[in-house]
């Protein structure tokens, strides 16, 4: 492409006149601008792009707007499918003045061309060529007037997910154009958690059995997507051999870039033979929003392909509307460029002058000396053709990607379309530009497709290898828990829970999986599972079956399925039982529960008593009586029997908030009591997972798990207090030794295990609660397909009821699971009741609080006038006081009161002035009377 635009450059500069630029004088422009072209005419893209160019050129000269007088003189050559002749051609444009070179048709020719239209900076522009590595970086004066196939792929890769596959396999043409795009669509399915499982490339010219070669490798391996990425010469011979093997019927899925498409609108109608090979097939066809202007030109093309038919109609592509608004692009950037002052100049290149010796005469080929002025313009070309607007990005790419999505059902059918802006979508890309980008996975939409083998029914996507192979399972060899999993004494058979729910899912499957179970181990010692999943990465195994917990470690190497088993970590050790004594009454509450219970009790009394002594005569009397009143009052509460009636209304308050406490704890008590009589207790020195990471005890836990290591890194546990234990006999002759003598305090194992290991033996519990949550699964590769239909499989027998049968079959064991015991840590803690506590410590303040406020307002009321003829009195005189008033009966304050106000009145209807004086004798008459007291009472 880039060669192109060199000759026609040069061509312009022989032809040509120098502009001295200006919007409106057209005076000093050229008569004509040659232009050069390098199509391969017989070629679906060649043939019609030849007519759109002709028809773009005559458009260009007859309208007076666009060059003002100057007239566009396109020369085409043919290459005839040859990558040489097409160098040639572009060497001999270069050798002549044209300002710019249209072309080539095919990406592997653009790479050695662009490297001269660099050199001689010729804009080479391209409507066909494709490939991604087309670098404006590395090739600056390479402008594509076409989309990029970056997108082609991400369309192809979004298509893939939307059928929720993962894996595809890859059928090119192995040159430039067809490896580089395979490449960008695994980059394009990286993204989407999918890849290329199986690369199958063509040589160039390959022959049929070439083909047959390719395809059946293909047929024995596990995917049954297949992206074709071709160009159209090659495709229709791989689909024709691809039917005669077989492999265009049901289960597979061909996605073909868009030379099908491509094939489909030049070619159509195809023969019969044809199409029948391409039946259930998707392709991808370049967007175009429908215009007035396309549909005129659509109109024009029978007349202007009448004389081109002679091996039938020729339809009209999508690569020849980009040939078309290719030629308006260049024509409104050379318009620009005159504008701007551009004129057509060549200039000699000193390292092709050294080169004059000899025949081929590279001395004769210039440097255009507008190249980049006419190429900046190209790149700010912003008007409307056939195939839309027309703009280009930053990265020198068209704007606005778009696709059809084509099922090939009789002939072709639209089912949706794909967008760099918003996805797959049943609506057309234009109308979506004017709402906010959605890509969420509910908005992606596609037509139904009918696929190969005329089926609507979503093809799976991969089938076992047809190449004689068993998938290898990897089983761990264990030596202890055998009803889990164990080998079949005598055979290279296995038996066992895991076995059985593995060979249940198995069935349901809709399709068979032939495999051999490998065991993984010595036989004895239990093996790691840790390594065995590894091994799976390493390609020993493809999958493996057993006692293996979906930890976050294996996670990160392969795919496990859906849990069949709840399995997380417990502390397992010695257990007495409690017999009933003396005090057993006591064992419901735990000792701090007591003394804070007893403490309230107390507390409540005293508050009641302040609350109520001033006016409750139920609340005075001697000190000895009073605080008899205090002690009963607060602890008769307990059997709702008080006596004593509350009469204020914040005691009420404080009472009423108490008994609902009291109610609480003696509604605990008399629950835990009733079970500590009739079941029976247990008690252990460990109490859990806490325990043991505070002392120094040694911990057994089973060979081969991961529980050693992550007891070591999730608790800093010391290996050295590790003990590793083989067999639940060791588990039980370790736990009755003991840490004194050469044994364990406990052992940490899965749920799973214990429950097994306890079923036979009684002096050993469960202590404390678990402490992780896991499960065991079936270990596959990643992004495996048969993790997933195994996974579906395992909710099936777990909704059907099988897996629990087969669990009670293996691990349903009752001699020592008994539900009639417990262990002691049911004691009812005090941070049970906290709340409750708090709630009636609240209450009781802030009834003190209300209580002597108001207090302090009567004090000072009743006496204020006793302050004023006392004068300064000291502090203590004053709370000495306060003291007194507070212990005083509220009738005597009431009654004194009153008096003082009868001595008030009179003395102002007699005329008294000695008010104070009058007042002073009464308070001393007042306090001389005073009778009640904290000492004395009444």
């Amino acid at each position: 492409m880039n060669l192109i635009w060199v000759v026609v450059l040069l061509m312009v500069f022989n032809n040509g006149h120098f502009s001295n630029g200006g919007n409106t004088n057209t005076s000093n422009r050229p008569e004509v601008v040659n232009i050069g072209c390098i199509l391969t005419f017989s070629s679906a893209i060649g043939k019609v792009a030849k007519v759109a160019l002709e028809a773009a050129v005559a458009d260009v000269n007859s309208d007076p707007t666009v060059l003002r007088g100057t007239e566009l003189r396109l020369k085409m050559l043919d290459t005839k499918y040859s990558g040489f002749l097409a160098i040639a051609e572009a060497l001999q444009f270069m050798e002549t003045d044209i300002v710019s070179l249209i072309g080539p048709q095919y990406s592997v020719t653009a790479h050695v061309i662009s490297h001269i239209a660099n050199e001689l900076q010729v804009p080479l522009l391209s409507f066909a060529a494709t490939d991604p590595t087309l670098s404006s970086l590395q090739y600056p004066f390479f402008v594509r007037t076409t989309l990029n196939d970056v997108y082609q792929m991400a369309a192809i890769a979004e298509i893939v997910e939307y059928f929720e596959w993962r894996e595809v396999i890859a059928i090119y043409v192995d040159d430039d154009y067809g490896r580089n795009g395979i490449a960008a669509l695994a980059d394009q399915l990286a993204k989407k958690r999918g890849q290329i499982s199986y690369k199958a490339p063509l040589k160039a010219q390959a022959s049929r059995t070439d083909i047959t070669d390719v395809l059946v490798k293909v047929a024995l391996a596990e995917s049954r997507i297949l992206v074709i990425h071709t160009t159209p010469i090659w495709g229709l011979p791989v689909l024709d051999v691809a039917q005669y093997l077989g492999m265009m019927g049901t289960g597979y899925v061909w996605i073909a870039t868009n030379w099908l498409s491509t094939i489909l609108d030049t070619d159509s109608p195809l023969p019969s033979e044809t199409m029948e090979n391409i039946q259930g097939l998707i392709t991808l066809r370049m967007y175009t929003p429908d215009s007035e202007k396309k549909r005129n030109f659509i109109s024009r093309w029978k007349n202007l392909t009448h004389n081109q038919t002679a091996n039938g109609p020729m339809g009209l592509n999508t690569y020849g509307l980009y040939a078309y608004d290719t030629v308006w692009v260049l024509a409104r950037a050379m318009d620009a460029f005159f504008d701007q002052g551009g004129n057509i100049s060549f200039s000699n290149n000193s390292r092709l002058s050294e080169l004059n010796q000899g025949s081929l005469h590279l001395d004769a080929m210039t440097v255009f000396n507008g190249g980049k002025l006419l190429r900046d313009n190209i790149l700010q070309a912003n008007l409307t053709g056939l195939t839309g607007p027309i703009r280009f990005g930053s990265d020198r790419s068209l704007l606005f990607p778009a696709y059809e999505v084509v099922n090939v059902i009789g002939t072709a059918r639209r089912i949706g379309y794909w967008s760099n802006y918003s996805g797959l979508s049943v609506v057309p890309p234009d109308t979506l530009y004017t709402k906010l980008p959605n890509r969420s996975s509910s908005n992606q939409q596609l037509y139904d497709v009918i696929w190969p083998g005329q089926t609507t029914q979503k093809p799976r996507g991969w089938v076992f290898p047809n190449n004689g192979r068993l998938l290898r399972i990897g089983v761990p060899n264990r030596v202890s828990y055998r009803e889990f999993i164990g080998i079949v004494s005598g055979t290279d058979m296995f038996k066992g829970y895991c076995i059985d729910v593995f060979n249940a899912a198995l069935t349901l499957l809709p399709y068979a999986v032939p495999h051999k179970l490998i065991p993984f181990g010595d036989g004895l010692n239990n093996p790691s599972n840790t390594e065995l999943v590894r091994l799976i990465t390493a390609g020993v195994y493809d999958a493996a079956i057993g006692d293996i917990a979906i930890i976050t470690e294996r996670t990160r190497m392969v795919d496990f399925t859906q849990p069949y088993i709840e399995s997380g970590l417990v502390v397992v050790a010695p257990v007495k039982k409690l017999n009933s004594n003396a005090i057993s009454f006591l064992r419901p509450f735990s000792r701090n529960m007591w003394l804070v219970t007893g403490a309230f009790f107390l507390i409540v009394g005293v508050v009641v008593w302040i609350l109520e002594h001033r006016m409750n005569d139920e609340f005075r009397g001697p000190p000895r009586r009073q605080i008899v009143t205090i002690l009963w009052f607060s602890f008769s509460t307990w059997f709702n029997s008080h006596r004593e009636s509350t009469i204020s209304a914040l005691g009420r308050i404080v009472l009423v908030i108490w008994l609902f406490v009291v109610l609480i704890i003696n509604s605990s008590y008399t629950a835990s009591l009733t079970s500590i009589l009739t079941v029976q207790q247990l008690s252990s020195r460990v109490k859990g997972i806490e325990t043991l990471r505070t002392t120094n005890d040694p911990i057994g836990y089973q060979q081969g798990s991961f529980t050693g290591d992550y007891l070591t890194n999730e608790f800093g546990i010391h290996e050295s207090r590790l003990i590793p234990l083989n067999s639940p006999e060791d588990y039980a002759e370790a736990l009755r030794k003991g840490p004194k003598n050469g044994g364990v305090a406990a052992v940490v194992d899965q749920r799973a295990y214990i429950e097994l290991f306890l079923s036979t033996r009684c002096e050993f519990s469960i202590v404390g609660h678990e402490f992780t949550k896991n499960g065991w699964g079936f270990a596959f590769p990643r992004d495996s397909p048969l993790a997933v239909d195994m996974s579906t499989a395992i909710l099936k027998l777990s909704e059907d009821g099988e897996l629990q049968r087969i669990h009670d079959k293996w691990l349903m064991r009752s001699a020592c699971i008994s539900q009639g015991a417990k262990l002691e840590t049911d004691r009812l803690q005090l941070r049970s009741f906290s709340g409750l506590f708090l709630a009636c410590g609240l209450t009781c303040l802030l009834a003190l609080f209300v209580y002597f406020s108001l207090m302090i307002r009567k004090f000072c009321r009743h006496y204020a006038e006793e302050s004023e003829s006392v004068g300064s009195s000291s502090r203590s005189a004053r709370l000495q006081t306060f003291l007194k008033f507070v212990d005083e009966k509220e009738e005597e304050t009431k009654k004194r009161s009153k008096r003082r106000q009868l001595e008030w009145a009179s003395s102002r209807s007699s005329g008294c002035k000695e008010l104070p004086s009058t007042s002073n004798s009464s308070r001393v008459e007042l306090s001389s009377n005073r009778s009640v007291s904290l000492g004395s009472g009444v």
